[in-house]
């Protein structure tokens, strides 16, 4: 028995994500399915009941603050999914109202044409050392404002510093 392609389209906040699905085919009806929390348990059982209509699933999301953990699941599911970067996404000319209907919607049809560019998803190694690389050069930002300001203040006092600091 063929198996039916579906294309979902997921759009990923903090507390929700709003899922579109379109079937195979130029001409495939492309509708939302609804909106669900983002809890991996949702995602599972939104999944089982796609597959369970004998479908083969092709997920995208945009990459975003809520990370890879989506993907890491689908994907460990045997489930098809790439993430894509937002400025990746080709965008009509004259769409400027965004709600998560429209771009849920947007992803399926674009992913379903094959238009998307996945990004790199890093494995939970590479991602814990590029958050330690990132925190390192926060902080060193950090430090260096705050020098900035203890020498202003001591400046305002009559106070100058006159050698460099060693941090």
């Amino acid at each position: 028995m063929n198996k039916i392609v579906k294309y979902v389209g997921l759009d990923v906040h903090k507390d929700s994500i709003t899922i579109a699905i379109a079937d195979e085919g130029r001409d495939g009806n492309v509708r939302v399915y609804g909106k669900i929390s983002n809890d991996l348990g949702q995602i599972d059982n939104v999944m089982r009941k796609l597959i369970s209509q004998n479908a083969e699933l092709h997920c995208v999301y945009e990459a975003g603050p809520c990370g890879y953990p989506i993907y890491r699941h689908l994907t460990s599911k045997g489930i098809d999914c790439v993430v894509v970067a937002p400025a990746l996404i080709p965008k009509k000319t004259g769409d400027r109202v965004k709600n998560d209907r429209r771009d849920a919607t947007h992803l399926a049809t674009l992913h379903r044409s094959g238009e998307l560019t996945p990004v790199y998803v890093p494995d939970q190694a590479d991602e814990a050392l590029r958050d330690l690389v990132r925190a390192r050069k926060d902080i060193q930002i950090s430090l260096r404002k705050v020098k900035q300001q203890i020498n202003a203040f001591l400046l305002r006092q009559g106070i100058s510093y006159p050698g460099k600091s060693k941090l």
